[in-house]
């Protein structure tokens, strides 16, 4: 089909994460013999798995259409690519990293570096805007074992810190943030049908990144009560709101941010709110 969507999964740490947004969002991943060539429940979609730096090469040399990869491996590979969207999983910051005897007030010393570092093409540019007098070195993963003996400092990323803490490693300068995301080569975009088709799947997997967000809070309130609780609900347009049997006063549902419910709660119950019940959403459609 010449309207298909040649579709790139992960490998690795983030393919856990990325199929349970898939699966969340209805679109199920079947892994079969051939387990790098899964099938998807969407009609014309192609799927292969390959590891998330290979995956920025592939969309950028066109032979995938759309994929999922960190922010820091666009960066350090310099192509362009269109962001459809952030799922936020797989936080990291890109940092450098030294021995804590290393350093001069929390400071690399001004003396000659070994560098170490994945991210050769950030790394060296992070060298030179630093004006570091270093020499930078490959690592191919554990580049966190490198210092002291074989690199003064590192570049990698961190989700927590603690693995660096555990080589006695202090974090002097951050030089991005990164997190799983989904991009398009561009100019797949520029072909309608295969657009709609992207389109369609990053709205969905936007619907469940949405939901995870919120939750659905219903609650009662007497009616002279009503305006002064639509006051402090926040919702995505306007709440819904039906009388309660008997003339009792209202019930009132929206969906609000998880993250203010322990202040809200509170707010809601001043202004005479009974009832709460907070519930899981599965997917939000604007």
């Amino acid at each position: 089909m010449a309207d298909m969507i040649r579709l790139a999964l992960p490998k690795g740490r983030m393919q856990d994460g990325v199929f349970r947004l898939l699966g969340d969002a209805g679109v199920q991943v079947r892994l079969g013999r051939r387990n790098y060539r899964p099938t998807v429940s969407l009609p014309g979609v192609e799927t292969k798995i390959l590891k998330p730096h290979n995956i920025v090469e592939m969309l950028h040399a066109g032979t995938r259409d759309v994929g999922f990869a960190g922010a820091d491996w666009v960066a350090e590979k310099g192509v362009e690519l269109t962001e459809l969207l952030d799922t936020e999983m797989d936080p990291v910051r890109l940092v450098a990293a030294a021995p804590v005897d290393l350093l001069v007030d929390g400071a690399l010393p001004k003396q000659h570096l070994v560098v170490a570092s994945e991210y050769v093409n950030l790394t060296q540019a992070w060298i030179q805007r630093q004006g570091l007098d270093a020499r930078f070195v490959r690592s191919y993963g554990a580049t966190e074992v490198f210092p002291p003996e074989d690199a003064d400092c590192i570049v990698d990323n961190t989700a927590t810190g603690a693995t660096l803490v555990a080589n006695q490693l202090q974090i002097v300068d951050e030089l991005m943030r990164s997190s799983t995301r989904m991009y398009a080569h561009p100019k797949t975009l520029d072909d309608p049908s295969r657009r709609d088709r992207i389109e369609h799947l990053a709205m969905l997997i936007r619907s469940v990144l949405e939901a995870r967000r919120r939750v659905m809070l219903e609650v009662n309130v007497p009616a002279d009560r009503l305006d002064a609780l639509i006051a402090v609900l926040p919702c995505m347009r306007e709440p819904t709101v039906a009388k309660l049997a008997g003339d009792a006063g209202f019930a009132v549902k929206s969906a609000v941010l998880r993250k203010v419910l322990p202040t809200l709660i509170p707010e809601i119950k001043a202004c005479g709110g009974m009832d709460l019940v907070v519930s899981e959403l599965a997917q939000i459609v604007p």
